[in-house]
């Protein structure tokens, strides 16, 4: 097992949340105005970038040709000024026939009433029942925007929850940074501890941390 799918089981099983994530990260790490369309949804894993671009979403199509299950996809709206993304066609081909987890946008989605009553596991910025056209577009024009997006996302751990979206860069997809992930789910239990069965404040147990002096560190 690779540290990526370690990292990636231990949060799946521990259900580690975007929350503890973001505090791993030193309270960074969320995607700025992506929201759960649905609640209650948990999924995390391994991030597939995708985009569209000139207002259509052809290369989202295109691109979900290859090979590509068992993902968050990621799809960048780079030049779609405010236009929805995709619906509940592409989510449904996504979800269902590639088989992936979640879908994660930093743009809008339309037939809200399908994506909803299906439950799907979507997290994007809202919903707009103007769409993208289906056209061909010129890639080329978007290379720097495109490569920047695939260098940030592509390969990724995306983590989703009803707080949001958290991601886990390329470069903390290690062993050190596994364990201060497991270490952070270690404090959060003693906390609770100290709140619950010891009827602490907030105060004495995380501002002041007075456990720590108990267990003589």
């Amino acid at each position: 097992m690779t540290i990526k799918e370690k990292m990636i089981d231990y949060i799946r099983r521990n259900r580690v949340s975007s929350t503890e994530i973001a505090d791993c990260l030193g309270k960074q790490g969320g995607l700025e105005g992506i929201h759960a369309l649905n609640p209650r949804h948990f999924e995390a894993g391994e991030i597939h970038y995708l985009f569209a671009v000139e207002e259509s979403n052809w290369t989202v199509h295109e691109d979900l040709q290859g090979e590509v299950s068992d993902k968050i996809i990621f799809i960048d709206g780079i030049d779609v000024n405010g236009r929805a993304i995709i619906g509940d066609l592409v989510a449904k081909y996504i979800l269902f026939y590639k088989e992936n987890r979640a879908i994660v946008s930093n743009g809008r989605m339309r037939d809200a009433h399908t994506l909803v009553k299906e439950n799907y596991p979507i997290w994007c910025t809202g919903v707009s029942p103007v769409g993208c056209f289906n056209r061909p577009v010129v890639r080329e024009a978007f290379a720097e925007e495109i490569r920047r997006g695939r260098e940030r996302y592509h390969g990724a751990i995306a983590v989703c929850d009803d707080s949001g979206v958290a991601v886990i860069p390329k470069e903390k997809i290690t062993e050190e940074f596994l364990g201060k992930i497991a270490a952070m789910e270690e404090q959060e239990d003693i906390w609770y501890d100290c709140i619950d069965r010891r009827k602490w404040s907030t105060f004495r147990t995380i501002c002041l941390r007075e456990y720590l002096g108990e267990r003589g560190d």
